[in-house]
């Protein structure tokens, strides 16, 4: 795993304890301290130690452990070095009477936030949508054709019963005929 890859993995951890105004600071090749500078804002001392129990943890299941830390008593501000990055964790007065934002703006900030996954369920519901659409399809099409064989049908049978019926009234006709001639003759 990449140091920028960890960096990032700290600061979604940060999130994850609903640290505020986490920012993660490329200094990559900008500084001879590190090359990640990660600054979270906490809102008290129990605050501050949830998060950074929370990374520490975290990142010692994937073997990375810290290198030394600082401000172990410290109820505002807290530094653990991690090699590749530093993590700053502090309360909003620390944060803006030390000023490590501004400190630190030659470097670039890194999106840490994990991009949008597509719902399951939307992707659920398009497909019930699709299936439901082809059936729809699929029954008004056979509606349709059963509709059209029926008219068929129904045209075929009522030209075969006109038939019929001329047949059967053109012979009467002539049967009528015959016999009015045979009578006639006698």
């Amino acid at each position: 795993m990449q140091n920028k890859d960890i960096a990032i993995l700290a600061a979604r951890y940060a999130d994850d304890k609903k640290a505020e105004n986490i920012k993660l600071i490329d200094l990559n090749g900008l500084s001879s301290l590190c090359e990640y500078i990660l600054i979270a804002t906490v809102t008290s001392k129990p605050h501050l130690e949830a998060v950074e129990d929370e990374i520490s943890t975290q990142l010692k299941k994937i073997g990375v452990y810290k290198s030394n830390r600082d401000g172990g008593e410290s109820m505002t501000w807290r530094v653990a070095d991690y090699g590749s990055f530093l993590v700053h964790i502090m309360t909003q007065e620390a944060r803006d009477f030390y000023a490590l934002d501004k400190i630190f703006s030659f470097g670039s900030e890194v999106n840490f936030k994990k991009p949008k996954a597509v719902k399951k369920t939307t992707a659920k519901k398009t497909a019930v949508k699709k299936a439901t659409a082809k059936k729809t399809t699929a029954k008004k099409t056979s509606v349709k054709k059963v509709s059209a064989k029926k008219t068929t049908a129904a045209k075929t049978t009522a030209k075969k019963a006109v038939k019929t019926t001329k047949k059967s009234t053109a012979k009467k006709a002539v049967k009528t005929t015959k016999k009015t001639t045979k009578k006639a003759a006698k």
